[in-house]
C-alpha cells in the first residue's frame, strides 16, 4: 500500500497529475484503510505501469 504521493511517484507523476487521473477515472481510487487514511495498492499500480491493464479493468471496480 502507498500514500497518494508515493503512488504518484510509482507512476512518475506529480501528485496533482495523479489526483486528476484518479478523479477522471483513468486510475483506480485509493482505499480508505482507516478514517482519513487512504492508500493505493502498489501491485495494481505496478501492473498499470507495465501496461498490464486489460484484465485489471475487469477485476477492479474503480
Amino acid at each position: 500500500m502507498a500514500s497518494e504521493t508515493t503512488a504518484a511517484r510509482l507512476l512518475d507523476l506529480r501528485t496533482n497529475e495523479f489526483k486528476a487521473l484518479v478523479d477522471e477515472g483513468h486510475l483506480p481510487p485509493g482505499h480508505e484503510i482507516a478514517p482519513g487514511v487512504v492508500r493505493w495498492d502498489t501491485e495494481v499500480l505496478k501492473r498499470i505501469s507495465a501496461g498490464d491493464v486489460a484484465e485489471l479493468w475487469d477485476q477492479i471496480q474503480w
